[in-house]
């Protein structure tokens, strides 16, 4: 019996600072729908929680006049949620947990059926983790500032990832 695999489309850039990660959180920032899943891989300070800000900051605000609120990484509280168009995010922040089952307590079921998920350290929700995923690896670079992204397109985000227009961007 035959085993159908979905595709995953891999892309690899090359960050030289922080403001070329906000441009790549900017040019994803577009393709989020309700229920996506944005799981960010990386060693500690690899710029995980920069990425999330940048790509919550180029969300626009649900209520298109609201003050510009502030996007504190989620270290300690393990989430905060956005009011963003379109939905609302949740970032997720796991490095503290335990046992994967320990997400469900902070409405991790709520956030895949009704929000856009940010999840740093999705390695610790195990099985939990959903498939339909964009996997985003953040490693240091060459000079202190750089980073390389890999991203990864599993399930209904494998096509967006293949037509993700980087024009501009180096690609390694």
């Amino acid at each position: 019996m035959a085993v159908a695999l979905r595709s995953s489309p891999k892309r690899q850039l090359c960050l030289d600072d922080q403001a070329a990660t906000a441009a790549l959180a900017g040019r994803l920032a577009p393709l989020l729908r309700r229920g996506d899943v944005v799981a960010l891989w990386g060693d500690l300070g690899s710029g995980k929680t920069s990425f999330a800000r940048a790509l919550i900051t180029a969300l626009p605000p649900a209520d298109p006049g609201a003050a510009p609120e502030e996007v504190p990484s989620p270290t300690f509280t393990l989430v905060q949620v956005y009011d963003r168009r379109p939905a609302p995010v949740w970032h997720f922040d796991l490095y503290r947990i335990q046992a994967p089952e320990e997400v469900l307590e902070l409405g991790f079921e709520e956030a895949l059926a009704e929000a856009v998920s940010l999840i740093e350290w999705p390695e610790r929700l195990g099985p939990l983790l959903p498939e339909d995923r964009l996997d985003l690896r953040l490693d240091f670079g060459a000079s202190p500032e750089a980073r390389v992204a890999r991203l990864e397109g599993r399930g209904a985000w494998a096509a967006r990832v293949a037509a993700l227009d980087l024009d501009g961007e180096p690609e390694t």
